[in-house]
């Protein structure tokens, strides 16, 4: 089984999202599928990488999910499930985000389960790279999944991209990914760093490497500078400064544009760049990882990054 040019998304409960805007006095209700591995999957094929999407539907909200997430061109290999998708309804009528309801997803059962291993594994196995991004809500799929998927995915040769935190995180780097994303705020509250000062930022960056086999590992900091470690490299990066709309979506913008990067065989440098453009660019949206992959290329030549220490001065 030769891999294929694409990138396969592991996103295990998908959410209906439903925000309302106004146009001209008038209000307007956009509906979409999303969560964080939606977000990435929509970038990536923004970025003209075929992304192919391993998910659990079910209930009302699995079945509109059914036809959104294809209508955005991406590949869905779905798990019919009894378990229902979760979703929200947000206000953002006023430019401010207000949450009107929050509904989880349900738990998946244990032939649920089954059947979404399977159709990650073997959906990884033909693609050149894996990205295993966490739920919308709650926890409907157990951590040990997500160890056995990272094992198996780099014991076939899968290239790896991780973006997740806590419990998932730690059964994650078992299997030895290669490249993991993390906010530094994930970094704190998983007790991975004592303070969000970049000295304590790149010991637990440089632990969190160690843990998964010698990872490169990008830290982001919201409006700061971005650390990373690659190829055992200490950067920072520097994004050009934009005008924020909405910076929900963000890091998963920059996740999606490494995977896709690294997939058409780009640099880890030049990946990580085009990733730090595509979270700035994202900010300056209302959808979320909607930025088209043009726009993201040209503000990819405005990104810095700077060999530095481990005390986070110039190199």
């Amino acid at each position: 089984m030769r891999p294929q040019r694409r990138v396969t998304v592991f996103a295990p409960s998908p959410q209906l999202t439903v925000t309302i805007e106004e146009l001209d006095g008038i209000p307007e209700m956009h509906l979409h599928a999303g969560g964080q591995g939606v977000w990435q999957a929509r970038m990536i094929v923004s970025l003209g990488v075929p992304a192919v999407l391993c998910a659990a539907l079910g209930g009302e909200t699995g079945n509109l999910l059914k036809h959104l997430i294809p209508d955005e061109g991406i590949e869905l290999v779905a798990q019919e499930a009894h378990s229902r998708n979760g979703g929200y309804v947000h206000d953002r009528r006023d430019d401010k985000r207000e949450p009107v309801v929050e509904a989880p997803g349900e738990p998946l059962s244990r032939h649920e389960l089954d059947g979404l291993y399977e159709k990650t594994l073997v959906e990884g196995l033909r693609s050149k790279t894996v990205t295993l991004s966490g739920p919308s809500t709650g926890q409907p799929v157990p951590a040990d999944m997500y160890r056995r998927l990272a094992t198996d995915l780099r014991a076939n040769g899968c290239l790896l991209v991780v973006d997740l935190s806590g419990e998932l995180l730690e059964a994650t780097i078992e299997g030895k990914p290669q490249f993991i994303k993390v906010s530094h705020e994930e970094l704190l509250d998983d007790g991975r760093a004592s303070s969000d000062d970049p000295p304590a930022l790149i010991a637990g960056m440089k632990e969190l490497s160690r843990q998964a086999g010698d990872a490169s590992v990008v830290i982001s900091r919201a409006a700061d500078p971005a650390l990373a470690l690659l190829e055992g490299e200490l950067y920072e990066i520097e994004a050009p400064p934009l005008h924020p709309m909405d910076s929900r979506g963000a890091g998963d913008s920059m996740t999606a544009a490494v995977a896709a990067s690294l997939t058409e065989g780009a640099s880890l440098l030049d990946a990580v760049r085009l990733g730090a453009a595509a979270g700035a660019l994202n900010v300056t949206r209302r959808g979320l990882a909607t930025g088209g992959g043009d726009s993201v290329r040209a503000v990819s030549d405005r990104v810095e990054l700077r060999r530095i220490t481990s005390e986070g001065e110039a190199a």
